[in-house]
């Protein structure tokens, strides 16, 4: 239903947007600068903004008519890397305010829950304090260049905040053994649910070191892992630009391995010894 609207209107759409953009991003770079605009540059820039998003908002609610969700809508009209970098962000400052506010993500009615932030977190900070002295550095020495210095400034806070919303990810986002699988996680951008029954084996096992290969997933906190999974089949794991790739060992590690191993262990063992359904009686004929 999608194909028929792939065509001219979304190509063109895209490219007004592709070129809109970056022009009102410098035009607004350029506003904070101090540089003056001419008012009849500034209109044009608006209203192109405007007809761009209406355009768009006119075919997003005709791609929701021919039975696209909302999603499905949305990565018709905007790539879907763009949309996964986006969303990636918008995890990042959400779970700042979960942070604060002592509301981890994805925890309701969970048989176990287990933090991995612990590890990382001085790292982190010292991470996030540098790139707040390089930030009041970096606004001294520009305070001549008014341009500049705004750029600057705004992707220094900006690096700032992600710094902190990466670490505030990783402790608003623990591990997660619920509903027959464990859901195993990484900052914002991992998160994959393992199924019970497809852990063939698990093990305490500490690893400072990790090699990239095929079939493995190393979330490693601070260069550490210590418990490791073997399955008996592929689980699929979705990558930060949407690849995927199949992985049979799971490496991982929780401020409390012995605990995640225990219960991950228990757990599993209950999976492979639950008693079968009864079957129903045999249908009428």
């Amino acid at each position: 239903m999608a194909g028929r609207e792939r065509g001219p209107v979304l190509r063109a759409l895209r490219a007004v947007a592709y070129a809109a953009l970056p022009a009102e991003l410098v035009l607004l770079v350029l506003l904070l600068g101090g540089v003056r605009m001419p008012g009849a540059v500034l209109l044009g820039a608006e209203l192109a903004v405007v007809v761009l998003l209406a355009a768009e908002a006119v075919v997003w609610l005709r791609l929701r008519r021919r039975g696209l969700t909302r999603r499905e809508a949305l990565a018709e009209l905007v790539p879907e890397r763009v949309l996964r970098l986006i969303g990636h962000e918008l995890r990042l400052m959400t779970s700042l305010g979960r942070w604060a506010a002592r509301r981890p993500h994805g925890t309701g009615g969970a048989e176990g829950v287990f933090p991995h932030a612990r590890d990382q977190a001085a790292l982190m900070y010292g991470f996030a304090f540098v790139c707040l002295v390089e930030t009041v550095g970096m606004s001294w020495l520009l305070a001549g260049l008014p341009v500049v210095h705004a750029v600057v400034f705004v992707l220094d806070v900006y690096t700032v905040l992600f710094v902190l919303g990466l670490h505030a990810a990783s402790v608003t986002r623990p591990h997660v053994l619920a509903g027959g699988h464990l859901r195993v996680r990484q900052a914002a951008h991992v998160d994959v649910p393992v199924p019970l029954d497809r852990i063939a084996a698990v093990r305490r096992e500490n690893r400072f070191t990790h090699e990239k290969k095929d079939g493995e997933l190393n979330l490693a906190v601070g260069s550490r892992t210590s418990v490791t999974l073997e399955l008996d089949g592929p689980v699929d794991v979705v990558g930060l630009l949407g690849r995927i790739r199949p992985v049979t060992t799971v490496r991982l590690h929780a401020d409390d391995p012995g605990a995640l191993y225990e219960a991950v262990r228990d757990a599993v063992t209950r999976a492979r010894t639950a008693p079968s359904p009864v079957p129903g009686p045999p249908p009428r004929v």
